[in-house]
């Protein structure tokens, strides 16, 4: 007994230390008039800074470009999800892999190819435009507000997708056929009917999506920046890195400001979602009702492939492309040339800050995932106290987007004592990345854990077997293929990881998306195009690994 209290009270001193303190110090941040680590004094000034004119202007910016992407990013995932679920167009299978990819590829990577696509003086697309039209204007512009909506699009379709997908082939057709019988022609059918069923489903993603616009800072800083459109996230972001005399102050008020902002969000979400029944099961056998569109399912094909195009093949191509030319947008053959490979080879940099991607996304998953799996175990299998409060403590961080809890954490070691240096090293970035990945960590365990029966550990505990044994022997061992997956989509989650990574850095510390930015910003997009398809190799790799884990779990269900 005294020894699960005592492990119980340091789960909960480590969970608070990867959330509550955090928070806690960007408090305190968002009062002390000086930066972190320096003697100063208290005063609201931080927050008197932010009912300015231009603070208000970032506010708008940051809600109305999060709600239209979102917007227009739902309508065309239900589209997408419709058409592979509910329809007979061809390939349907291979279509939802090529229509999930974007999700998984590094917004950054992504980001700096559209700002070689789009570029209105020199991008491939407004060349390609010129060539054929003979046109003086460009056809396209990435740095817009236009450009931040559709770069965030690209990546928020799939993740509304994976939701909706799952939706629309869950569904009891029963509903849809009644309608059908009635009288309801198809279309009346799918907007009365069909959305209606799966409105909490709809709703839930809907907010989710727009909470990660909120946090979005890759698409602002590549495409808003030069636009001169600011948000919450490049607000904070240049407040202390472009001013000759870092405002931290300022910066961390607007942190806890935009912390609130998710904090209401969340509660929002929870109370459109309460008492909502989001059973679209019966205990009635079917099958998904599936719509034959004869000659118009080649047009339903070609929506899904144009959209990989377009968020995949096009990016891809501008990478490869950028890369063997001296100079992108300058294509000309007596151009060609490997130095750009030669240059990155060769480069300290890159393979420092890889080296670091990857100890980080090794550690940084088996850690967070090892501790998802106790917190999920504890909240889920057992009544011991203080479960809820752990429990509570996984999810905090869920509030709080990357570019806030990096502010909070940047506080937060700078006045740790001075026996413990983690300001400015590698465990500086791997506790946050294990903060942001904890709530993934915990959801994916935990369902996992829901699937097992509560006999097979009486047994192991009847058998002699201690807590330790039975839980990597029995709960681990069962519970494994869900490991593995949520395993490859925490290193998913820090190989992409920016906006925390930006703040938290240090010479010697940088991961291969602080690299990338760096290189951006110092002119040099054929040698970002270059780490950018290295990068692409791994995340293939590691897309291919977690498919192939998810087919053998189903295989053995």
């Amino acid at each position: 007994m005294f020894a699960r209290s005592l492990g119980i009270a340091a789960l909960i001193a480590l969970l608070g230390f990867l959330s509550v303190y955090p928070m806690v110090m960007l408090f305190y941040g968002s009062l002390h008039s000086t930066p972190p680590g320096t003697a100063g004094e208290f005063n609201l000034a931080g927050y008197a800074a932010l009912f300015d004119g231009e603070n208000a202007q970032v506010v708008w910016n940051t809600v109305s470009i999060a709600f239209v992407k979102t917007v227009l990013s739902m309508a065309l995932a239900v589209l997408l999800a419709w058409i592979v679920a509910r329809t007979d167009t061809p390939g349907r299978g291979t279509l939802e892999v090529l229509i999930t990819l974007p999700f998984f590829i590094p917004p950054i990577l992504t980001a700096s190819a559209w700002g070689m696509l789009g570029n209105p003086q020199v991008g491939s697309i407004n060349l390609a435009w010129k060539w054929l039209t003979g046109a003086e204007e460009p056809l396209v512009n990435m740095f817009s507000w236009g450009g931040v909506v559709w770069h965030m699009m690209q990546y928020s379709t799939p993740f509304l997708f994976l939701f909706i997908v799952e939706a629309f082939r869950a569904m009891d057709p029963a509903l849809e056929e009644s309608s059908r019988m009635s009288g309801a022609s198809k279309t009346r059918t799918f907007f009365g009917i069909t959305l209606v069923l799966m409105l909490p489903v709809v709703t839930s993603a809907f907010i989710l999506s727009f909470i990660r616009g909120i946090e979005s800072f890759e698409s602002p800083v590549f495409f808003g920046t030069p636009a001169k459109i600011e948000v919450l996230t490049t607000r904070i972001y240049h407040l202390i890195h472009h001013q000759a005399q870092p405002q931290y102050q300022a910066a961390t008020a607007l942190g806890f400001a935009a912390m609130a902002l998710m904090f209401l969000l969340v509660v929002w979400q929870w109370k459109v979602l309460g008492g909502r029944s989001f059973s679209t099961v019966t205990g009635k056998g079917y099958s998904p009702n599936v719509t034959r569109l004869g000659p118009l399912r080649w047009l339903t094909f070609a929506i899904c492939a144009l959209f990989f195009v377009a968020t995949v093949l096009l990016p891809i191509g501008q990478l490869l492309l950028s890369s063997f030319f001296r100079f992108f947008g300058f294509y000309d053959p007596e151009m060609l040339t490997l130095e750009h490979y030669r240059n990155v080879w060769a480069s300290r940099e890159f393979w420092r800050s890889f080296g670091n991607t990857l100890a980080l996304g090794l550690a940084g998953a088996s850690a967070t995932m090892v501790l998802g799996g106790i917190v999920a175990y504890i909240a889920t299998r057992t009544r011991w106290r203080g479960r809820r409060l752990i429990d509570a403590l996984a999810w905090l961080p869920w509030m709080m987007p990357g570019m806030v809890l990096g502010i909070g954490f940047l506080w937060g070691y700078a006045m740790l004592p001075a026996g413990i240096p983690i300001y400015g090293t590698l465990w500086a970035l791997l506790l946050a990345y294990m903060a942001l990945g904890t709530p993934i960590a915990v959801r994916v365990m935990s369902g996992a854990y829901a699937q097992l029966s509560y006999d097979l550990e009486e047994c192991s505990r009847v058998h002699g077997a201690s807590f330790w044994q039975t839980f990597w022997r029995i709960l681990v061992a069962l519970a494994w293929p869900s490991f593995a997956v949520g395993w490859v989509l925490t290193f998913f989650g820090i190989m992409r990881e920016l906006s925390a990574s930006i703040l938290l850095y240090s010479v010697g510390t940088e991961v291969l998306s602080v690299q990338m930015l760096k290189m951006w910003s110092g002119g040099k997009p054929e040698e970002v195009s270059v780490i950018g398809l290295f990068m692409l190799v791994l995340v293939l790799l590691f897309r291919w690994v977690q498919l192939s884990l998810i087919k053998r779990r189903l295989s053995t269900l």
